[in-house]
């Protein structure tokens, strides 16, 4: 046994030769490598003689001597395969593969391009004359000919291929842009960034109005006649030209570090708030209302302008289309039929005099605007969509009204029964018009049938009760409808499921000691959205919370107060905004 595997060679170490790896420090394979020294391969009879002599074989030395050869190959294999992987990884082969047969694909398709190309221009080229006595020359020359060629054309390709490869057709990408999440910081920021942007214009504009209205006199003649100067020389165009160039070498002067004011009208500065770090809740809440405030009426300002530039172009008010399509027809006739160096003279001598003068007296004399100002007159006369939906409902309503004063006579020439029905009828829409979702009012809130709502609330208001009095959620808040009568205050409660419930409240005007706005949650800014009410028999007045028009509620029930008391001795009615 000893003898087979004294002939068996190990690749690897012996055991004995290996650190051990518990003790061997944390390296990489190339510094393990330099650090183990490498000892001769020996037999296992030499191991044997460099044992103690005294040392005697017994029968469990064999299977040691085999378990450790196994130890050690298998440390080697370890080894080896690490040393593999760590080489596979660093170069990489598959994707050096993959890249060369990509340029080896490359390469094949510039030879097939080159040699399509090369063939339709020999194919294009007149063929050479046949020459018989030299026909070894020839062809050595069109050999070279052709190589010349190739050369050139590659040379070509490599200088210009570039740019060639620019002008393929791809296909575009769709990115989504992601969207950013509400914030109120963002949102300021972002306001005051358009107000910074759109300075430059807004102080152009206050300029060119400064100019038109003589705001400095000496500065509006001065522009007056030189506009005018080359207005009359045709040098209109050179000059805002000469203006654009003369504004940017200021800005560039500016951007130095140089200060330099040109302005007509002087700038205001606005004190800027300093941005605070930590903002409390009713803080926040009432930025938000702000910016928001501020975009709306933004954003109605545009809608305005572009729904009045789309009604004049789609016929919506045709005397004031008219004016226009006449106008286009005259610019087209006088562009066709007078040379552009006379239009050009014509309309920059109307223009001048139009800014200066004619603009002038029209701000200055707002009647001669109202009469004579033909732009203004249009764009103010211009409807907009929402207009226009007031308007034909207006005309709508109108219509209805002449045709009832119509048929009025009518009925009142007929005979008694169709009177009788038609009385009938009447008396029938009359409880329609004022019936609540859980059937008449009168039914629901146990009242006469002369008690009906006040025309501002047929409606009524949408709203909450809150009963401070009562310690049940159930009783405590209620959301229902509220309604105003001549007499009363009626609310009628959402949860009520028959005509009439105990739900529902009944507040007699005359029974009132108190009405004042409230507002129900201090942490919200502005003056509140509730109402409440004070009556002898509630300990704690009563509150009307949620209101959306709570101003127009609290008018309406306020005004009918004081009808009602006027009559007999009336409180004091305190209307305090808490």
């Amino acid at each position: 046994m000893l003898k087979r595997l004294d002939k068996i060679r190990f690749r690897g170490q012996k055991r004995d030769e290996f650190l051990d790896l518990a003790e061997s420090p944390n390296a990489s394979d190339s510094e393990c490598n330099d650090d183990i020294p490498v000892k001769h391969r020996s037999s296992l009879k030499d191991t044997e003689e460099q044992r103690d002599p005294d040392y005697k074989m017994t029968d469990a030395d064999p299977l040691s001597e085999v378990k450790g050869h196994l130890e050690i190959a298998l440390l080697e294999k370890h080894f080896l395969q690490e040393e593999l992987r760590k080489l596979r990884e660093e170069t990489n082969v598959e994707t050096l593969k993959q890249e060369l047969e990509k340029e080896k694909s490359k390469r094949v398709d510039l030879e097939q391009k080159m040699n399509d190309i090369l063939r339709s221009r020999l194919e294009d080229s007149p063929p050479p004359p046949p020459k018989p006595q030299v026909a070894s020359l020839n062809g050595t020359g069109d050999k070279q000919k052709e190589t010349f060629r190739c050369r050139i054309w590659k040379w070509l390709y490599e200088r210009f291929g570039v740019y060639i490869e620019d002008f393929r057709f791809q296909p575009e990408e769709n990115t989504v842009e992601t969207e950013e999440p509400l914030s109120a910081k963002r949102l300021t920021e972002n306001m005051r960034r358009l107000k910074r942007g759109a300075k430059p214009v807004t102080n152009f504009m206050r300029n060119l109005s400064a100019l038109s209205s003589w705001h400095s006199v000496y500065t509006s003649a001065i522009a007056f006649i030189i506009y005018m100067n080359a207005a009359w020389h045709g040098w209109v165009l050179p000059m805002f030209l000469f203006l654009a160039i003369l504004r940017l070498s200021l800005n560039y002067l500016i951007a130095k570090g140089w200060r330099i004011q040109w302005s007509i009208v002087p700038e205001v500065s606005e004190p800027m708030e300093p941005p605070k770090e930590e903002l409390t809740v009713s803080e926040k809440f009432q930025l938000v209302l702000d910016v928001a405030q501020k975009a709306q009426n933004l954003f109605g300002k545009m809608a305005d302008v572009l729904e009045k530039i789309k009604n004049l172009f789609m016929w919506v008010q045709p005397e004031i289309t008219q004016k226009l399509y006449v106008g286009l027809w005259v610019a087209f006739i006088a562009s066709c039929l007078l040379p552009y160096k006379l239009m050009g003279f014509m309309i920059g001598i109307y223009a001048g005099i139009k800014f200066f003068i004619i603009d002038f007296m029209f701000k200055s004399c707002p009647k001669l605007r109202d009469k004579y100002d033909t732009p203004y007159i249009v764009w103010t006369t211009l409807p907009t969509d929402p207009q226009l939906k007031e308007r034909n409902n207006t005309t709508l309503s109108r219509r209805l009204s002449g045709f009832e004063k119509q048929m009025q006579p009518v009925v009142a020439r007929s005979g008694q029964s169709t009177s009788m029905s038609c009385g009938i009828g009447r008396e029938e829409e009359s409880g329609r018009a004022y019936n609540t979702k859980r059937g008449p009012f009168h039914e629901v809130f146990n009242l006469s049938e002369n008690e009906r709502p006040l025309s501002v609330c047929e409606n009524g208001w949408r709203c909450c009760l809150i009963n401070r009095d009562r310690k049940m959620p159930t009783d405590y808040i209620r959301n229902g409808v509220l309604y105003v009568t001549e007499n009363y205050l009626c609310f009628e409660s959402s949860s009520s499921r028959a005509t009439s419930s105990k739900k529902n409240k009944v507040i007699k005007l005359q029974d009132i000691t108190d009405i004042q706005k409230y507002k129900v949650l201090s942490v919200l800014p502005g003056s509140g959205m509730g109402i409440s009410i004070t009556t002898p028999s509630t300990l704690k007045p009563l509150v009307f919370g949620a209101m959306i028009h709570r101003d127009e509620a609290f008018d309406a029930i306020h005004s009918q107060y004081t009808k009602i008391m006027s009559s007999t001795a009336a409180p004091t009615v305190t209307n305090p905004e808490t």
